[in-house]
């Protein structure tokens, strides 16, 4: 019904925004990623999300598009709710869940406050497949030919830490600074496992 909002920034918080469009105000509930992602300058664009209950009319908003079709694919699983699955994007990147969801990852999705192991599989049950149709796979990869990421991820196993935990902290160091060397890569995973 309302597809985005493009105005003027009145208020920026963790958790919500208020957007004025010639003349009206409108709340906008966001998650964490949005927020970071959104400047400080007075004009917006917010893809925005409106949820109709019989109670009330709620505004969700997004700075990128790929963060709305997440949701909506989120929304579409039974158990997951607006807040669940906000709470979902405040916790991991749109990129992340794709990731998670495209390689059947429980344990990443389960991480996530207030998701619990068979919600995280009927997620990724629900899910995977529309993932793999709509995003190219090498898209869904987001470090497909990272050989330092590799390499770091078998020292980090020689060490005696878990695949799946590694992983997760490697793949967050390198989305911070691609071109870290693989000693590097170690060292800011070891300070975070």
């Amino acid at each position: 019904m309302i597809h985005h909002l493009k105005g003027k920034l009145i208020e920026k918080n963790p958790t919500h925004l208020i957007v004025e469009c010639n003349g009206v105000g409108y709340f906008v509930n966001i998650s964490l990623h949005t927020f970071s992602k959104l400047p400080d300058n007075e004009l917006v664009n917010i893809y925005t999300h409106l949820q109709v209950k019989e109670d009330s009319h709620t505004l969700f908003g997004f700075s990128e598009r790929s963060e709305r079709e997440i949701f909506r694919l989120l929304l579409s699983v039974s158990g997951i709710g607006s807040s669940t699955a906000r709470t979902m994007l405040s916790s991991m990147s749109p990129v992340e869940i794709r990731e998670a969801i495209a390689n059947g990852n429980v344990p990443s999705i389960q991480a996530i406050k207030g998701i619990g192991a068979k919600t995280a599989q009927r997620v990724i049950l629900d899910l995977r497949d529309k993932i793999l149709k709509v995003y190219d796979i090498d898209e869904v990869s987001t470090f497909p030919n990272n050989t330092n990421r590799d390499e770091a991820l078998s020292a980090l196993e020689v060490l005696g830490f878990a695949r799946k935990q590694a992983e997760k902290v490697v793949d967050k160091v390198i989305s911070q600074d691609p071109s870290l060397s693989v000693e590097n890569i170690i060292k800011l995973a070891l300070k975070n496992l």
